[in-house]
């Protein structure tokens, strides 16, 4: 898989600013919950006040806060008395709590000094139980109890009077030790308290302390929602966008990681030699540049997601849980991923097996596919649709078996996952409500906290995603890195040698022996002979005599094993295969057209070819009477594979693609089987003129076609057993006369050879 990535560095840029927005998303993604949080408890419950530190607080206030305070003067020295001439600083504080019509001379005020969070945090600390007592006294059934307790052994006038005063009133006129002993009581209780709740009571007394001052609590109140949901929208938003256009960016990364190995996987198997693609199967490589790259594509997709952002969103949640929330409910996300990991354990045991299975499968498929509609004629011809039917319908029912299996398990996996979300969640809930309950934590700290094991959970779930999906991308890696790595038997050497020109078209077998790969017996032994400029020889024998065997020799499709090939005076293996091919036109026994035209065609070896030119190798190759019959003429659209034309049309363009590319050599591999004789014969005469200086080379199996060749190999089980003139040969060669003898009659021979 390492391998199939190292493509990657094309798209590193690309790679690189997904990796930062990966990073910026996750970030923005962490801070949600917090802004959830605030504005639960800060911006709900707490009506937009932050802390127990008032910003700005009455004279009176501030002594009654002070009755209940050991620490008067840490918390005064924080402050300012404002009098009739405050500083502009003091004035802008004011106005922002109090309107600019506030009239400060009528009472005094206290303003918050500008401290740093540290000491806002500290001075929170010392006032909150302050202020959580005065909260707590003030409150009509705390009073009410303090009075009964202090009016029970006092005269009627007595009673009269403390009923009539406030309950700060009275414990500023109460003695010393009885005060003492009073809010003992009260500091004590409240110190077993969690810290959570002295500081919602504290900030409910801030609450008090503005209102006594006429501040407008309910403007704080939404000033500060609304401030904390601006700046929550402005994250969300960097969220998506980031995400957006991470998806845009890994989308083009993974097509052009796509494009890449579909490139070199074709530019491969163009090296391959006939042996390499006979190893792979023509349906194996398709399906190795197609499904198994769209495969590795789709991984690449949401791979950067995985590698950096679950990570992120993983351990930053967890480490948020740890500081931002109640860390006791952490063992429930312990839960979560416990049980994650086991819905996709069991998943990954079972269903892996059947990853690899599926792209065996889908090769047999294409297989089954490409011979049945390759064979469509013949199926047709010996009534067997039925057969090829059931052989169809076998592969795909196979492959749709290993497919449902494969989908239902996965199927299985995201109800499981969600049934465990939703338990999961329900559990914080649960939990989460009793602590609420309890005062041990807060209503917005617990939504945090689901959102935050939400995220873990997610993370985990995407982690799991792709190692079910990594597997199945692993090995079509594998297939696709087979197919890289494989060497072509067929290679040109570092340094290369140029033809001799004054050897030029001649073609010299020396001893030459072939067997194919991994075959047990030599398929051609000791072949020599030479074939010159100027001249024709033509090949014959009977079938599976190693005729076309031969002739693939020459343009390299197969090396030899033993003897050897020189073209131009120079051995095959020392030149470059294109410098090689590029003196040859090469016409093959089954005449391949490509979609297109029959220009396209005809002038498939040069594009930039003449019309002139086109127009003679057309005449020559007899294709011309029916080129001027179609609607179009050169213009005439072929079909893919030349299906919409007959196999003699088909042939003799082929040999008209050849004929315009006007090689050194010309190798015709029996490619006058599908013409009629009077064809055959018009073709032969024209060729023999345009190819007067050149090498001419003919594959036949007809005699008719090969009487007046300069010499014929006669080739018997791989072994050449004569070699001269039709005349010699029916004189000397018992093999080649029982051939022509099987076609023609001995006048028919003695009178064509004449001619």
């Amino acid at each position: 898989m390492l391998k199939v990535l190292k493509n990657l560095k094309n798209s590193f840029w690309s790679v690189l600013v997904i990796i930062l927005l990966l990073v910026v998303q996750a970030q923005a993604d962490l801070r949600l919950p917090d802004f959830t949080s605030r504005i639960v408890n800060v911006g709900i419950q707490s009506g937009g006040i932050e802390s127990a530190v008032p910003q700005i607080i009455s004279k009176q206030d501030m002594e009654n806060i002070l009755i209940f305070s050991d620490n008067d003067e840490k918390i005064t020295e924080n402050y300012t008395l404002v009098g009739e001439s405050p500083s502009k600083e003091q004035k802008e504080i004011i106005k922002d709590f109090l309107g600019k019509d506030y009239n400060i001379e009528k009472e005094k005020i206290y303003v918050l000094n500008d401290i740093d969070s540290e000491k806002e945090d500290e001075l929170s600390e010392i006032m909150a139980g302050p202020l959580m007592e005065l909260q707590v006294v003030t409150s009509e059934e705390t009073a009410s109890k303090i009075k009964e307790s202090l009016t029970a052994n006092v005269s009627e006038e007595q009673k009269i009077v403390l009923e009539n005063m406030s309950i700060l009133d009275i414990i500023k006129s109460i003695p010393e030790e009885q005060k003492n002993a009073i809010l003992n009581e009260f500091t004590t209780k409240i110190n077993q308290m969690q810290d959570s709740i002295k500081e919602q009571a504290a900030v409910t007394e801030v609450s008090n302390i503005y209102k006594n001052l006429g501040v407008d609590t309910n403007k704080i109140q939404n000033d500060y929602i609304l401030t904390q949901g601006l700046q929550m929208l402005g994250v969300a938003l960097i969220s998506m966008v980031s995400a957006i256009t991470i998806m845009l960016l890994s989308a083009r990364v993974a097509a052009k990681l796509g494009k890449t190995l579909r490139e070199k996987v074709f530019k491969k198997v163009l090296s391959f030699s006939t042996g390499e693609l006979n190893r792979f199967s023509t349906a194996s490589l398709i399906t190795r540049s197609t499904n198994d790259v769209q495969q590795i594509q789709m991984l690449i997709s949401i791979l950067f997601r995985v590698v950096v952002y679950a990570p992120i969103i993983g351990i930053g949640g967890f480490v948020k849980v740890l500081t931002s929330t109640d860390s006791s409910m952490a063992w429930i996300i312990g839960i979560a991923i416990v049980g994650v990991l086991f819905v996709v354990a069991t998943l990954f045991i079972v269903a892996m097996p059947k990853f690899k299975k599926l792209q065996e499968l889908t090769d047999k498929l294409n297989l089954v596919s490409r011979e049945i509609l390759s064979g469509l004629q013949v199926i047709r011809a010996f009534n067997t649709e039925k057969k090829e039917e059931d052989r169809f319908d076998k592969a795909n029912k196979d492959l749709m078996k290993t497919n449902v299996f494969v989908n239902r398990a996965m199927s299985i996996m995201m109800p499981a996952l969600m049934l465990i979300m939703n338990a999961i969640m329900v559990l914080i809930i649960w939990v989460g409500g009793h602590n609420v309950d309890q005062g041990i934590m807060q209503v917005g700290d617990m939504m945090a906290f689901i959102q935050y094991t939400m995220q873990i959970v997610i993370a985990f779930l995407m982690i799991s995603m792709i190692s079910i999906m990594l597997p199945r991308a692993s090995v079509s890696a594998n297939r696709i890195n087979e197919v890289l790595e494989t060497k072509p038997a067929i290679k040109d050497k570092e340094e290369t040698k140029k033809f001799d020109p004054n050897k030029k078209g001649l073609v010299e077998f020396k001893d030459v022996s072939f067997r194919y790969p991994d075959a047990d017996t030599e398929i051609l032994e000791d072949i020599s002979f030479t074939a010159e400029p100027g001249k024709t020889t033509a090949i014959i024998g009977s079938t599976g005599s190693g005729k076309s065997t031969i002739v693939n020799l020459i343009p390299r499709f197969y090396d030899v094993t033993g003897g050897e090939l020189l073209i131009d005076g120079v051995n095959v293996k020392d030149v470059s295969q294109k410098d090689l091919r590029n003196i040859i036109g090469f016409v093959p026994q089954k005449g391949l057209l490509f979609s297109g035209t029959i220009e396209s065609n005809i002038k498939y070896s040069d594009d930039n070819m003449s019309d002139e030119r086109m127009y003679e190798a057309a005449k020559i190759a007899q294709a011309t009477e029916f080129i001027e019959t179609k609607e179009k003429k050169y213009q005439e659209p072929i079909a893919q594979g030349g299906g919409n034309v007959s196999g003699g049309q088909r042939q003799r363009i082929s040999i008209a693609r050849a004929l315009a590319k006007n090689p050194e050599i010309f190798v015709f591999d029996d490619s006058f089987s599908a013409l009629d004789l009077k064809t055959d014969a018009a073709l032969r005469e024209a060729l023999s003129k345009k190819t007067h200086d050149k090498t001419v080379i003919i594959v036949a199996q007809r005699i008719s076609t090969i009487l007046n060749a300069d010499q014929i190999i006669v080739l018997d089980e791989g072994k050449v057993v004569g070699i001269g003139t039709h005349e010699e040969l029916m004189k000397n060669n018992e093999t080649y006369r029982q051939i022509a003898l099987s076609q023609l009659s001995e006048e028919e021979l003695d009178k064509k050879g004449g001619n």
